[in-house]
């Protein structure tokens, strides 16, 4: 058999090859394909879980006061019943610490606007 013939040994197996690495490609590419959101496409976008509301734990004059919502920490806030000082304790916390230490508390109190004096 000539070496150039198309159906020589090796031209075959080159060829055989070549089509398992093609299959591949393809195969990944619809794997891709499937997870991709295109906008206006009957396929929705996937929804994030929703999220569960911070349970929050202050302690005011000595005492455990909550479980609180972030409404409730706002007005405490407002309020001046409590400060970046005040200690606090959310679930999976495994002890108590200043409301500086705890990025979800310090966000709340961050993003509130302070009291307007009249």
């Amino acid at each position: 058999m000539n070496d150039n013939n198309f159906f020589s040994v090796d031209r075959l197996v080159e060829f055989g090859m070549g089509m398992a690495m093609a299959q591949q490609m393809v195969n990944t590419m619809n794997q891709s394909m499937k997870q991709m959101y295109v906008p206006g496409s009957i396929q929705s976008m996937p929804q994030p879980a929703p999220q569960q509301p911070n349970i929050i734990y202050v302690g005011i004059d000595g005492k455990q006061v909550g479980p609180l919502n972030e409404s409730e920490i706002i007005t405490l806030v407002n309020n001046r019943r409590i400060n970046k000082d005040t200690l606090a304790w959310m679930p999976g916390m495994p002890a108590w610490k200043p409301i500086e230490q705890v990025p979800e508390i310090l966000k709340i109190i961050a993003l509130t606007p302070p009291p307007i004096n009249t």
